[in-house]
C-alpha cells in the first residue's frame, strides 16, 4: 500500500491511551496546534501532566474540522528555524487532543464538557475579532451562540449549575488572542452576558471568586499547512496527514500569574520560553520595541540599499550592523528589564530574522510604515533623548531614511510605498520642495503623522535635514558612514 494511503491513527503510533479532558480549547487553527497544543503535549510527555484537550470549532465556516476526528485528533508538527545559531529541523506527532467538537452540529456534546470532573483550563485563540461583545446574543437559550465570549459564558454557567456553584470547580482561563488585557476583557464580557441574560448574582460571584483569568502575550510564527511545498513534507512521513503544521523554532509565552498557576500547570518544566510573571507589560513593550521596531527601522534603509528580504538584510554587513546598533545600543538601554534578558531576547529575534525557511519580503513589511514608526520606533527616540539628552544616531538616520523612502522613488526606480492615500499625497506635496530644512520641518511638525509636533525635539530638524541631504548626494551606504562620524 502507498504510504500516503495509510491514515494517521493512534493505532499506527501505538498509542491508545485516553487522557482525561483537562483543557477546553477554542480554536483548532494552525497557531493553537503549534503553540498551546504543542506545549500541553510536551508537558504530558516530559512532566506527566496527563491532560487531554477538547478542541472546539469556533465559527460555523470552514470545511477541514472533521479531519481531526478522521485522524484520531493527531497531526504532525514540523519545527524549522534557527535557535541559538543552530539550524533546527524537527518533526513530531502531537497527540494531546482527545476529541474535536463542532458545537454548530452537536451542541449537546459541547455543553456537556461543563460536567467533566477533571476539567481545569480554557485556552483560546479566536483572533482579535473573537473577543467582542454582541448584544444581539441576548438570551442563554439551548442553542449554540456564534459569539465566543457568549459560548464561554454558557459553558461556565452550565458548570456552575452542574456542580452547584462549587468553588473548587472554577476554571483557569488563558486566552491567547493578540489584544492587550485579553483575559480581563474576556472576563468583563462574560459578566456582561450574565447581566444581559439575567442570570442569578451568585453566578457572577462564582466567576469573580472561583475562576482565574490570565492575560497573555504569545509569539511564534506559524506558516501553517505547507501547501506550496507539500511534497517535501509528505516525503518525510509514513502516513497520510492532512493536518500538517509548520512552525518556526522560536516560542515565547508570557502569562500573568503566580505560583498558584504553576501549581496547576507546570509551564516551567516545558523547557521553552514560557514566563509566568506578575506583569506582562514590560515583555509586550520589549516585543514591540525590539522585534517590531527593528523590522520597521530596517525597511527603508535596506530597500534603498538594494536588499529584498529580512534574512538578506540581517546577513548583509552594512544593514545587519545598522539594525544591531539600533537594537543593542539605542533600544535596549531605555527598556525596563534586565539587560542580559533583553540581549538574549534580541539574539532570539536575530535568529528569527535569519530563518532560512521563511522568506519575509521587506516590501510586505513596508505597509503603513508611518503609523508603524510612530508606535514602534518613535517612542524609543523620544525616551532616548529624555534619558541621555541627545539623539540616538542610528534611529535618527533610520527616521531620515523613512522620510526619503516616502518620496516614492530611488535611483530611478519606484519604491514600494504602501500607505493611506492622504499620507502619500501629503508627502508628494512636501517633496516638491528642494530645501531639506523645509522638507524636514513640514514633515516633523505634521501632527497627523506623529500625534505631536516633532520640531520641538531639540536638533531633530537639523539632524534629519543633514541626513536627507547626505542620502541624496552620497547614497545610503556612504551617507550612513559620514552621518555617524558627524
Amino acid at each position: 500500500m502507498n504510504k500516503l494511503e495509510i491514515n494517521l491513527t493512534r493505532e499506527i503510533i501505538n498509542s491508545k491511551e485516553e487522557l482525561p479532558i483537562k483543557v477546553i480549547q477554542f480554536g483548532g487553527g494552525n497557531f493553537m496546534r503549534a503553540f498551546t497544543d504543542y506545549v500541553i503535549d510536551k508537558l504530558n510527555k516530559d512532566a506527566n501532566f496527563n491532560a487531554g484537550i477538547a478542541n472546539i470549532k469556533v465559527t460555523p465556516s470552514g470545511s477541514s474540522f472533521n479531519t481531526f476526528e478522521e485522524q484520531d485528533n493527531l497531526y504532525t508538527l514540523f519545527t524549522r528555524g534557527i535557535k541559538k545559531g543552530q539550524t533546527i529541523e524537527h518533526k513530531q506527532i502531537i497527540s494531546a487532543i482527545q476529541k474535536s467538537i463542532n458545537p454548530y452540529e452537536d451542541y449537546q456534546s459541547f455543553i456537556d464538557l461543563a460536567k467533566e470532573e477533571e476539567l481545569q483550563f480554557i485556552f483560546s485563540n479566536t483572533t482579535e475579532a473573537g473577543i467582542v461583545f454582541d448584544d444581539s446574543e441576548n438570551e442563554l437559550g439551548n442553542n449554540v451562540h456564534k459569539n465566543f465570549p457568549a459560548k464561554v459564558t454558557a459553558l461556565l454557567y452550565k458548570r456552575f449549575q452542574h456542580f452547584n456553584g462549587n468553588p473548587e470547580k472554577g476554571l483557569t482561563i488563558i486566552p491567547c488572542e493578540l489584544i492587550e488585557n485579553n483575559a480581563i476583557i474576556l472576563k468583563g464580557y462574560i459578566l456582561d452576558y450574565a447581566k444581559l441574560w439575567k442570570l442569578e448574582p451568585e453566578f457572577s460571584t462564582w466567576i469573580e471568586n472561583s475562576n482565574s483569568f490570565h492575560n497573555t502575550l504569545v509569539d511564534r510564527i506559524v506558516p501553517g499547512f505547507p501547501k506550496d511545498d507539500l511534497i517535501n513534507y509528505t516525503n518525510q512521513l509514513d502516513y497520510k496527514d492532512e493536518l500538517i503544521v509548520v512552525a518556526e523554532a522560536f516560542l515565547f509565552w508570557a502569562i500573568e500569574g503566580n505560583k498558584d498557576l504553576l501549581d496547576k500547570i507546570p509551564f516551567n518544566e516545558a523547557n521553552e520560553q514560557i514566563l509566568v510573571v506578575n506583569d506582562i507589560q514590560p515583555y509586550r513593550l520589549s516585543k514591540v520595541r525590539i522585534l517590531n521596531g527593528a523590522h520597521t527601522a530596517m525597511v527603508p534603509f535596506s530597500i534603498m540599499l538594494g536588499i529584498d528580504t529580512v534574512k538578506n538584510a540581517i546577513d548583509n554587513t552594512i544593514s545587519g550592523n545598522f539594525v544591531k546598533e539600533i537594537v543593542y545600543n539605542e533600544i535596549i538601554p531605555i527598556l525596563n528589564l534586565p539587560k542580559a534578558e533583553l540581549e538574549e531576547y534580541a539574539e532570539d529575534v536575530f535568529d528569527r530574522f535569519r530563518n532560512p525557511f521563511i522568506k519575509h519580503h521587506l516590501s510586505s513589511i513596508a505597509l503603513n510604515s508611518i503609523s508603524k514608526f510612530k508606535v514602534r520606533v518613535l517612542p524609543t527616540l523620544l525616551e532616548y533623548v529624555e534619558k541621555f539628552n541627545q539623539l540616538p544616531k542610528n534611529i535618527t538616520f533610520a527616521f531620515a531614511c523613512l522620510l526619503r523612502f516616502y518620496k516614492g522613488n530611488w535611483n530611478n526606480e519606484v519604491l514600494p510605498v504602501n500607505d493611506d492615500i492622504e499620507i502619500t499625497n501629503e508627502f508628494e506635496k512636501i517633496w516638491k520642495s528642494t530645501n531639506y530644512n523645509e522638507i524636514s520641518t513640514l514633515i516633523l511638525q505634521n501632527k497627523t503623522f506623529w500625534d505631536q509636533d516633532l520640531t520641538k525635539v531639540e536638533n531633530l530638524v537639523d539632524e534629519i535635514s543633514k541626513a536627507l541631504e547626505l542620502i541624496d548626494k552620497q547614497g545610503i551606504e556612504k551617507a550612513y558612514s559620514i552621518y555617524l562620524q558627524s
